[in-house]
């Protein structure tokens, strides 16, 4: 059985790597020269932002408090994210950072969709793994 204690645990978790791709994409935008690639990276870290808000809003609704930082992992992830970019870091290097880190949190929705979630909040989860899919395809056309 599902409970609500289940579901609101899941979905701080998919809210953590919403916050972490933002904190991502604020690196990826501070560090690319070209206008269309910062521009669509813009339209990209809107789209976690947006996401955000419908969580943290679900998450309210259903009783519970969005976890709404980064946390350990997140603050670690993004230290390697800034040591693996080095000091200089070519356009196409920063798109293929930024794919990766989208398809990681493709896999984490997935993970949290194969979880103990209740209609309404799978639904939720399904149209943010919907639109991250969306993105590592307009990181690809920037390739």
């Amino acid at each position: 059985m599902v409970t609500d204690t289940d579901t609101i645990k899941a979905l701080n978790e998919l809210l953590q790597g919403e916050y972490m791709a933002i904190e991502s994409f604020n690196t990826f935008i501070d560090r690319v020269e070209e206008d269309h690639i910062k521009k669509s990276f813009q339209d990209i870290q809107k789209q976690h932002r947006d996401n955000i808000e419908i969580l943290s809003s679900h998450i309210q609704n259903m009783g519970g408090k969005p976890q709404e930082n980064l946390g350990m992992k997140g603050k670690m992830a993004d230290m390697k994210l800034n040591m693996d970019l080095g000091m200089k870091s070519d356009a196409f290097e920063i798109i293929e950072k930024a794919i990766n880190g989208e398809t990681k949190g493709v896999n984490m929705a997935e993970k949290v969709l194969r979880g103990n979630l209740d209609d309404k909040s799978r639904d939720i989860a399904g149209e943010i793994l919907k639109k991250d899919r969306d993105s590592i395809a307009q990181l690809k056309t920037l390739m």
